[in-house]
């Protein structure tokens, strides 16, 4: 079993400091997203959202929504609906006032929750993404196992995480972008300083690759595969029930 990491390292439950964290940051997440990625996660999300528009899914779950980049993303498949659903509500309050702008709030609707519980019925959803979340889980295999329940036989999951390239060049250079540079910047900007720590910490301890292959396989998912993005620095999962 990996070691656990939390964001304050106090005696609270991980849900609840990932909570705090994120409802700290809210108001520079997208900001800090896209600049600390260099604009990359964008191209991320639309290959991820290709893949399940695959079975052009008309129900659509995003776990670990935030402020719901995946799930407006996920609009260019012409869903009936999108459900943005994350612990944080400050992360969705900002969701909320880009569905307004956007004019989608008919079609994305956000919902605060906790993926080890959610609130929907059994196959309710034809696609779920997630978009650097799972790493967050308190228990990873009650959260993928929910995941694994609400969606149809047949649906499709795709999942985005941070994990550590395997080249040693790469992994040097990511090391030190990632574990010196970034809990700079987010701090300067977010004013939270165990944050963007915890970001690199989290990823370190995170069973990638084979290893999260084989736990989504466990848990009942087929077809199961990843690849390494931009050098290893993002792995996408693919999945189907």
């Amino acid at each position: 079993m990996s070691k656990t990491v939390t964001p304050y390292n106090d005696t609270r439950g991980k849900k609840e400091q990932v909570e705090e964290m994120f409802d700290n940051i809210a108001h520079r997440y997208d900001f800090l997203n896209h600049l600390l990625t260099m604009g990359i996660d964008i191209t991320w999300r639309k290959k991820a959202v290709k893949y399940i528009g695959r079975i052009q899914p008309k129900m659509i779950l995003d776990v670990a929504s935030g402020t719901g980049d995946f799930a407006f993303e996920a609009l260019s498949l012409k869903p009936e609906k999108v459900i943005g659903f994350d612990l944080s509500e400050g992360m969705m309050k900002y969701g909320r006032e880009k569905a307004i702008k956007l004019s989608v709030s008919n079609v994305v609707e956000f919902v605060k929750g906790d993926s080890e519980k959610m609130p929907f019925a059994d196959n309710s959803f034809d696609a779920i993404t997630v978009g650097f979340g799972v790493r967050n889980f308190e228990n990873l295999e009650v959260g993928l196992k929910e995941m694994h329940r609400v969606i149809r036989t047949g649906g499709k999951v795709a999942i985005l995480e941070a994990s550590m390239p395997k080249n040693a060049i790469n992994r040097a250079l990511f090391s030190l972008y990632f574990g010196k540079i970034v809990p700079v910047v987010g701090k300067l900007f977010s004013k939270d300083a165990r944050a963007y720590s915890y970001l690199p910490e989290s990823v370190k301890v995170f069973p990638e690759g084979l290893e999260f292959v084989k736990i989504l396989e466990n848990i009942g998912f087929r077809k199961v595969d990843w690849q390494p993005l931009t050098f290893g620095a993002c792995a996408f999962y693919t999945m189907e029930k």
